[in-house]
């Protein structure tokens, strides 16, 4: 695990985010309470590049003017969980997959359950679009990330997405 080299507070949409980079990439993206007293951070010019480059393009995603993003992200998971993150990755804006899919994908199909709980665990959401999965019926399911499923619902509609 590389060690936080940078950290910046984004205010979004969907709450305050802190994004977090090491020298290498980013490893985080942290919704925060409103009332969180975190502050920017930044040991290193290289990470702080890296922060700010992640900061744009989350801007951009937002105001609609960005659909994929061109970072380098390093997330902290076991090896299972890295293999679900990656298949999330490869699911396009505005598109959907569904837990047993992604499943289906890695040659388990019967660890539908064990893609939940790597999805819900992942350290790096919006980049790594943890929203776009959903229940196999298309319906809407749990989200770990700023208020649950409302901030789920708001990055769904964000990329014109229907759901359940």
């Amino acid at each position: 695990m590389s060690e936080i080299s940078a950290r910046k507070i984004l205010l979004t949409p969907v709450g305050k985010l802190a994004i977090v980079a090491s020298e290498v990439a980013i490893t985080e993206l942290e919704f925060l309470s409103p009332k969180s007293s975190l502050k920017d951070f930044s040991n290193s010019p290289y990470a702080k590049a890296l922060v700010d480059l992640a900061a744009t393009e989350l801007g951009e995603y937002f105001e609609g003017k960005r659909k994929q993003f061109d970072l380098k992200l390093e997330p902290t998971g076991t090896q299972f969980q890295k293999q679900v993150w990656l298949q999330i990755q490869k699911v396009p804006f505005g598109k959907t997959v569904s837990y047993r899919a992604i499943a289906k994908a890695l040659k388990k199909p019967n660890a539908a359950r064990a893609v939940g709980g790597a999805v819900g665990a992942n350290p790096i959401p919006i980049l790594i679009a943890c929203h776009r999965v959903m229940g196999s019926s298309g319906a809407l399911t749990g989200y770990s990330g700023g208020s649950g499923l409302p901030t789920k619902k708001k990055l769904l509609e964000l990329e014109g997405i229907a759901y359940k």
